[in-house]
């Protein structure tokens, strides 16, 4: 922007808009600078900044909207706590009475302890020789696998993963102990032979996928091998589940759908997500009439574009890309995942698939983010926020109680307020924007027990963000798998009310631990739509 001939000559109002144009142009300039220093850092052999997302202060809706309790309702105290303790041991503890003294019973004290100690057992299996001269030697105890007993292992589970604590803290508390252990023997406690727990947390997925009524998403910038990637959350009320890939595209998303499968399948689903992404009529025809339809990987499904020429089309919107979108989701639809889910996402383009929704705190984030820079345009929009607030608890009200008048209340209220026109140009042009999402930021009207926001995956997410401050990134593809699934398994825990103690317990068969079911038995019940 060139400076004007005159300033002097200028009116008020004709400053005031020269000021904003000037803020204006060098935000856009300050953001250029900063998309420049990282491509500079890329060219000299760097990766550049994680694309990690700001801590942004909540705008407070959520809360503020929640029903006040009433007046007079007094706090419900935790109840007693000797009712939910198990007592392990009982001690008298005599007392020297003078002579002539009368017993008149005891008074009861309950204290809790903790034992943490070294224990070291030397298992002295035996060997016997059969009359055949073959020798028999005694199997080990159930839950015994290496030199380090169960009750260790899930002692640093629970502290890596739930407790977010360092490696080399673990290390030091261990020593500290007296357990003598190296390094690279608390890693294999952490990573090897994980097998089973990875396969439960992947079945979580699955059955979640299968099941549940909807579903919030997000992902986070992560480091593995050195190299910037992100770490996609599914999950619900019932059950959480991370990704860490390369890449946040919604190839990479419709990937993750799958649950674990590789598979590309071209049917009714696959064919109509590429109707409605736009790919030409002649290449769905090839596709559609071809004997074909199922393929078991990535390099059969490339090769099957390659036969039919699909590679060699140079258009907009690229045919590959479609198709292969189109072929992930006729697997995710294959295998009988999301068959009714609403998919509630921060309005990020990979995650619309689907029935998609949009979370309403993100889309006010928006709003109460705006840069003002008058009087009346902090006005307008304050009284905009309010606006939507109020109609942010009308929409909490209808999901208790839906009825088809209401719907249609809030349907004009929705229109009447990212309609207005407030004078405010980059307000009006954010509300066009917003009210264009209106079939997404009202599927609450249809879908009632969905939630309004994804405040559910950002809680989830903060675990995950967490570990990566601590740690860093990942260096091996089965550290990340590991990390990722306790993460995951710990959150479901939680959800489901269980201790994650115990369920360590019970998968490692540490001695006189408490039976906890698969978790994918417990998540199917209360995940189902109703």
């Amino acid at each position: 922007m060139s400076p004007p001939d005159d300033i002097d000559g200028l009116s008020a109002a004709e400053l005031k808009d020269l000021l904003l144009k000037a803020l204006a142009e060098m935000a856009d300039m300050q953001r250029t600078i900063a998309a420049q220093r990282d491509e500079i850092a890329r060219l000299k052999g760097g990766s550049g900044r994680p694309t990690i997302k700001p801590n942004v202060k909540p705008s407070g809706m959520e809360q503020a909207t929640e029903p006040k309790p009433p007046q007079g309702d007094k706090k419900r105290g935790r109840g007693s706590t000797r009712d939910k303790l198990h007592i392990d041991e009982e001690r008298v503890i005599p007392v020297d009475a003078p002579v002539g003294s009368r017993l008149k019973g005891s008074t009861s004290y309950l204290v809790q302890d903790l034992v943490i100690r070294a224990h070291v057992v030397n298992f002295r299996c035996e060997r016997w020789q059969t009359p055949e001269g073959k020798i028999i030697t005694a199997p080990l105890p159930a839950g015994i696998d290496g030199h380090f007993g169960p009750e260790l292992r899930r002692f640093v589970l629970m502290l890596y993963h739930q407790g977010q604590t360092t490696v080399a803290r673990i290390l030091a508390l261990l020593r500290s102990i007296g357990i003598v252990i190296a390094k690279r023997q608390v890693m294999r406690l952490l990573i090897a032979g994980q097998d089973d727990f990875r396969d439960e947390a992947r079945e979580v997925l699955q059955v979640g996928l299968a099941n549940a009524a909807y579903v919030t998403v997000d992902d986070t910038g992560a480091r593995h091998k050195a190299v910037n990637g992100f770490c996609t959350q599914i999950g619900n009320a019932h059950f959480t589940w991370f990704g860490t890939t390369g890449s946040k595209s919604r190839l990479n998303f419709l990937s993750l759908l799958r649950a674990g499968h590789d598979d590309y399948v071209v049917n009714d689903e696959a064919l109509a997500y590429m109707r409605q992404r736009a790919l030409a009529a002649h290449v769905i025809d090839r596709l559609a009439h071809h004997q074909n339809r199922c393929f078991a990987d990535q390099a059969a499904w490339n090769a099957h574009l390659e036969t039919l020429g699909i590679t060699a089309l140079a258009v907009k919107p690229d045919p590959v890309t479609i198709a292969t979108e189109g072929a992930l989701w006729g697997s995710v639809k294959a295998h009988g995942f999301l068959p009714n889910t609403v998919i509630v996402s921060d309005d990020a383009g990979q995650f619309n698939v689907g029935d998609h929704g949009l979370c309403w705190i993100h889309a006010e984030r928006l709003v109460h983010k705006l840069d003002t820079f008058t009087d009346q345009q902090r006005a307008a929009q304050a009284t905009t926020r309010a606006a939507i607030w109020q109609l942010y608890a009308d929409l909490k009200a209808y999901r208790g109680a839906p009825s088809p008048e209401r719907k249609a209340t809030l349907t004009a209220e929705f229109d009447r307020i990212f309609t207005a026109k407030t004078g405010f140009v980059m307000l009006d042009r954010l509300l066009a924007r917003l009210h264009a999402n209106k079939p997404e930021l009202l599927k609450v009207l249809d879908r009632p027990e969905i939630p309004l926001h994804t405040n559910g995956s950002e809680n989830d997410i903060r675990a995950h963000v967490t570990r990566r401050k601590l740690s860093g990134g990942t260096r091996s593809d089965i550290g990340r798998d590991c990390r990722d699934a306790f993460l995951a398994l710990a959150k479901t825990c939680a959800k489901l009310k269980l201790s994650f103690w115990d369920y360590l317990g019970a998968r490692l068969a540490v001695p006189d631990a408490a039976i906890v079911p698969l978790l994918p038995q417990l998540v199917i019940a209360p995940s189902r739509p109703p």
